[in-house]
């Protein structure tokens, strides 16, 4: 059986690019549906199903920073990718902290997001066939269960985002241990620079208000060297 094309929502302005964008990106294999305005973009994520959201920020009628909150509302899971002419460090930490994966910076070569994607997919793919014993863990009161993304407190779940878990996880493997930053950063965005560095330290701050009702259990940072999920015995 011939396995389906990944469903992608390209969300983008510009005829122009949006045009080569597609067209690329069917080339290789992906189905693109197109959305031209923040308006469209939000109906189309209330009636269809996505593997993958890419997201001007800058667009009519709705901006993609409120999109991706809106989306972050109802659905943890999907990642989104910001693609934007928007650089500054201030603008890219603007989108992770309502909840985008990653981000690419205007203008990009096709080969550099169609990587992007290609990771994103085949960890969304992977993930609920890993072994239970080595991707659930008990942190204090928290059960983190990775394949399936939640974090559960008694009965109370959070859906975390893919990039969440990925961190969360690598934290989880090394307990009590320090993970340095560079380990950290390299093993799931694949670089160690200085904007990454501070993507990072936004994730963190989104995990430490998910474990905070548990004070048995903290994620520690120590200072120039990475960090550590601290739990009491």
């Amino acid at each position: 059986m011939q396995k389906s094309a990944a469903r992608i929502l390209l969300v983008e302005d510009d005829a122009n690019l949006s045009l080569v964008m597609k067209d690329n990106l069917q080339k290789r294999g992906y189905q693109i549906i197109h959305a031209r305005d923040g308006r469209e973009a939000m109906e189309k994520i209330r009636t269809e199903t996505f593997d993958l959201i890419l997201l001007d920020v800058m667009l009519p009628h709705v901006d993609g920073l409120t999109i991706a909150e809106r989306v972050r509302e109802q659905n943890k899971m999907v990642p989104i990718v910001f693609v934007s002419a928007k650089s500054m460090t201030e603008d890219k930490l603007a989108g992770f902290r309502v909840g985008a994966d990653d981000y690419v910076t205007k203008p990009f070569h096709m080969d550099e997001l169609d990587f992007k994607i290609k990771v994103f997919l085949r960890r969304s793919a992977a993930a609920p066939h890993m072994d239970p014993q080595k991707s659930t863990f008990r942190i204090g009161r928290y059960l983190f269960d990775f394949p399936n993304l939640t974090l559960t407190l008694d009965d109370q779940e959070e859906n975390l985002t893919m990039r969440e878990g990925e961190v969360l996880l690598l934290l989880c493997q090394k307990l009590n241990e320090i993970v340095p930053r560079n380990v950290l950063l390299n093993q799931i965005w694949g670089s160690d620079d200085y904007f990454l560095g501070r993507s990072l330290d936004v994730f963190i701050s989104r995990l430490r208000k998910y474990l905070k009702d548990d004070p048995d259990v903290q994620i520690v940072n120590i200072h120039g060297v990475g960090f550590k999920l601290k739990v009491k015995s």
